[in-house]
């Protein structure tokens, strides 16, 4: 199911999400303040090529309150826009019975895009 669900949201629309997420990751690295908030980018970038399979966890708080303030400012200067698509988004999906595995993806995205700082993707074995 993994790899179906894989390939079906990749040919219907993951693809683009990715582009965008590296497309403003490319955009926020152009400054030195904004390279954290970059990769940040690029963690939803590989969450949103091929989301099943893989899982959101929070990492060891190695930066205290850092990333605190980091997550603070990611929200007001760029997470509310992500958040609110992949709640349209996931909403939308979840109006269909079929659709519901790919909503549930979709707010997967939402949570990481809300506070992605202190956060680590990990693929989710067999």
């Amino acid at each position: 199911m993994r790899t179906i669900g894989n390939i079906i949201w990749f040919v219907f629309g993951g693809v683009f999400v990715a582009i965008e997420y590296i497309i403003g990751s490319i955009a926020l690295m152009i400054t030195i303040i904004g390279i954290p908030f970059g990769l940040q980018s690029l963690k939803l970038a590989e969450v949103a090529l091929w989301p099943f399979g893989k899982k959101v966890v929070h990492s060891e708080p190695s930066s205290g309150c850092l990333s605190l303030l980091m997550n603070v400012i990611w929200f007001f200067v760029g997470g509310i826009p992500i958040v609110f698509t992949h709640l349209l988004f996931g909403i939308l999906f979840y109006i269909t019975i079929i659709g519901i595995p790919f909503g549930n993806q979709h707010f997967k995205l939402m949570r990481l895009a809300l506070a992605p700082f202190g956060k680590k993707v990990v693929y989710q074995g067999v």
